[in-house]
């Protein structure tokens, strides 16, 4: 059996020193704000796309805001053969308008230090959170 590899994008955007993120409705877990990238997309086209798709049409994100920071590979919790080379942009901006829910997005949440890990999808427990905790970008208030 032939393995796959897929490029999926994940935005992260930060208030307070707390990350946003997402809570699809068919997944336990939260997630990065992000998806697949399309057949003739670029990561970056993907990451704007996706944005607008999960955050909603009341969100304004400003293209030029949108920052290439890491990349990485992991295997896909759901199917073991599945290659995913993740690439993950920081929003350096305030994120403006307000944001909604959808048929595909349950609810969203700020996550902070102090919050619980396990809510987490593991892209976000094993690479994204300790990268930001590492960057001072995930901190305390104080």
């Amino acid at each position: 059996m032939q393995e796959k590899t897929i490029k999926v994008v994940g935005t992260m955007f930060f208030k307070d020193g707390k990350l946003l993120i997402d809570k699809p409705r068919k997944r336990p877990t939260f997630q990065m704000i992000g998806g697949s990238v399309e057949e003739g997309e670029t990561t970056i086209q993907a990451a704007i796309r996706e944005c607008h798709e999960e955050l909603g049409a009341n969100v304004i994100l400003d293209e030029n805001c949108f920052e290439f920071v890491m990349d990485f590979q992991e295997i896909a919790t759901s199917d073991q053969t599945t290659k995913i080379h993740f690439y993950v942009y920081k929003y350096n901006g305030e994120l403006k308008g307000e944001v909604t829910t959808s048929e595909e997005i349950e609810k969203f949440m700020w996550f902070g230090i102090d919050d619980d890990i396990n809510l987490l999808s593991n892209t976000l427990k094993n690479e994204v959170v300790p990268y930001c905790i590492l960057k001072g970008l995930i901190h305390n208030e104080n």
